[in-house]
């Protein structure tokens, strides 16, 4: 088949023998269909190889990348069947259907599609990639097929799943084989099957979400959440349970909030993987509500250079995290990648010579070569005795996990005075303002100034996917109102992802960090004992060089790594 395609360019001329040599040569070392390679030569277009089918088999052709099916069409035809003949339905017309087809001769799946609709079939030709491409968008990869499935025999389950969930208690939640996975009961498999997907898909989050009427189940992907799924109502008390039950929780306890964890194994691209999964459960209106946060070591970013600092912050914040004292912090919202910032920070410094402790809530990753606590408020166990502990363990470096209160601010600082270096987070919206907020908690001024060394505030935003980047066009008032000025505004390339596979879509794959990065200067200094607001701080820093986080963003959109709606999103001017 795929050699007739080749031998049909040719005869309309539109492919020469040597091109057609040459996609044969491809096709052998990399596998693959022939068609794909010629239109990657660049030797033909997919509207070239639609006219050859379309003159073959004697009935027109479509683009489906250029057309958009309606969802009540789509269901006429299961996901199965669409998958097993590469065939999608594009339209109905009275009594007649009008399917896509690779093969438009192929009787048997005419047939097929007649009995399961009762439609006559009007068959038009579509490329192989663009139908592959079309049945992924619109019945979803074959992973989510599988989900369906599960969703199919749910349907048919009674409320006695709870009693066959109770009996399974492992610690360790084994998923690789998978036929004794096939087994298993309908909700084990579909509580399975939602922790791997979410790996799959490349989620950070996983929400599962009680509601009057409905039940739903969403992934935060590249830090937006997606509707994923809507198990039914009736397994709302099974899916939490059994949730609860691997997460080592009191499946009696209903009314408080719980935490745990839950360690699973799975095999992706045959390697076997270990994931934690932090579980966190609290009472709503209509049921608990479950959040689990996916602790994958292999998305940890440890090298400094990659996290989107610009040059001159990243050496700012590399010369204060290697000083024998003082306080280095990083704020920013929940979420906002500052325990990652942290961790390659402490990576950076992490030598024989030296002894690093940390006191974490929770411990996300486990680093070699660092003491790392665990809080426990429940027996005593905080941030603030953590410290006074640590001051007794002869320490160079401690990392405190989070500034809450006046205690731990008190200690740390001291702490910084006393010749150790302290990392710790705050939740403030930029380097500036985290002076106020040190001073709000009781800090003295003249404290905050002598031991703090370094501010870092930071934001995540989306990249654009490099698999499917393009150029676009954007009006001159955008450029303007994002920050960029009137005489670099019209020299400024915007790129934008098209959606692809590799996004799922989206335009979007991975994230990097907006950073600003404020050094305490004498002068910074001097200001801070003086009682100066947050808007005196910002204007000095930015006399010394600071580049702000919306600063940050315009470089990143010169490097045609990420849109203006990102940036605009996560900054302000």
């Amino acid at each position: 088949m795929p050699l007739r395609i080749g031998e049909l360019l040719t005869k309309a001329k539109l492919l020469t023998d040597e091109q057609l040599e040459k996609a044969l040569e491809e096709q052998k070392q990399s596998g693959g269909r022939i068609g794909e390679h010629l239109i990657r030569l660049g030797f033909v277009t997919e509207e070239d190889i639609l006219d050859c089918l379309s003159q073959q088999y004697g009935v027109p052709s479509i683009n489906l990348q250029h057309f958009e099916i309606d969802e009540s069409i789509i269901r006429l035809i299961p996901a199965d069947v669409a998958r097993k003949y590469q065939f999608i339905p594009v339209s109905k017309t009275g009594a007649t259907l009008t399917v896509a087809m690779g093969d438009p001769t192929n009787v048997f799946a005419m047939d097929d599609i007649t009995f399961i609709t009762g439609y006559r079939v009007e068959p038009v030709v579509a490329s192989e990639e663009a139908l592959r491409e079309a049945i992924d968008k619109y019945y979803g990869t074959t992973h989510a097929i599988e989900l369906k499935k599960v969703m199919d025999d749910l349907s048919t389950v009674e409320e006695t799943a709870l009693e066959v969930l109770d009996e399974d208690e492992e610690e360790d939640l084994d998923i690789t084989d998978d036929e004794a996975a096939a087994d298993e009961a309908p909700v084990v498999r579909l509580v399975n099957l939602i922790l791997t997907d979410a790996l799959k898909r490349g989620a950070s989050d996983i929400h599962v979400e009680p509601y009057e009427k409905s039940y739903r189940v969403r992934f935060r992907i590249d830090g937006v959440l997606y509707e994923i799924m809507n198990p039914p109502m009736k397994l709302r008390d099974a899916i939490c349970s059994r949730l609860k039950i691997l997460a080592r929780l009191d499946i009696a306890e209903k009314r408080l909030p719980q935490d745990g964890r839950i360690k699973i194994k799975m095999k992706l691209q045959g390697k076997l993987k270990e994931l934690d999964y932090r579980v966190s459960t609290l009472p709503t209106l209509h049921g608990e509500k479950i959040v689990l946060r996916l602790l994958d070591k292999d998305n940890l970013m440890l090298d400094m250079t990659k996290l989107g600092f610009e040059k001159s912050s990243l050496k700012n914040f590399e010369h204060c995290i290697t000083q024998p004292y003082g306080m280095v912090l990083v704020t920013g919202p929940t979420g906002s990648g500052k325990t990652n910032t942290l961790y390659s920070a402490l990576s950076r410094v992490n030598t024989p010579e030296v002894n690093i402790m940390t006191a974490e809530d929770p411990v996300e990753f486990q680093l070699p070569g660092i003491n790392q606590v665990q809080m426990k408020e429940s027996i005593g166990l905080n941030f603030a005795a953590a410290l006074r502990s640590f001051l007794r363990q002869d320490p160079n470096i401690v990392l405190v996990g989070e500034i809450r209160d006046f205690e731990t601010a008190e200690i740390a600082i001291k702490a910084s005075l006393t010749g150790h270096l302290v990392l710790s987070t705050l939740h403030t919206n930029d380097a500036p303002s985290t002076i106020n907020r040190l001073m709000n908690m009781g800090i003295e001024p003249f404290l905050v100034a002598t031991s703090v060394n370094l501010i870092a505030a930071q934001r995540l935003i989306r990249r654009i996917c490099t698999n499917c980047k393009e150029e676009e066009d954007a009006p001159l008032q955008a450029l303007l109102n994002a920050g960029f000025s009137e005489a670099e505004a019209p020299e400024i390339q915007l790129y934008r992802g098209r959606g692809c596979d590799n996004c799922n879509q989206r335009g979007y794959k991975g994230r990097l960090g907006l950073f600003e990065v404020m050094t305490i200067s004498d002068d910074i200094r001097e200001l801070i004992l003086s009682g100066a607001t947050a808007i005196e701080l910002r204007r000095k820093a930015l006399e010394e060089g600071m580049v702000g986080l919306r600063q940050s963003g315009l470089q990143k959109i010169r490097d045609g790594v990420t849109t203006i709606e990102e940036v605009v999103r996560e900054s302000v001017l």
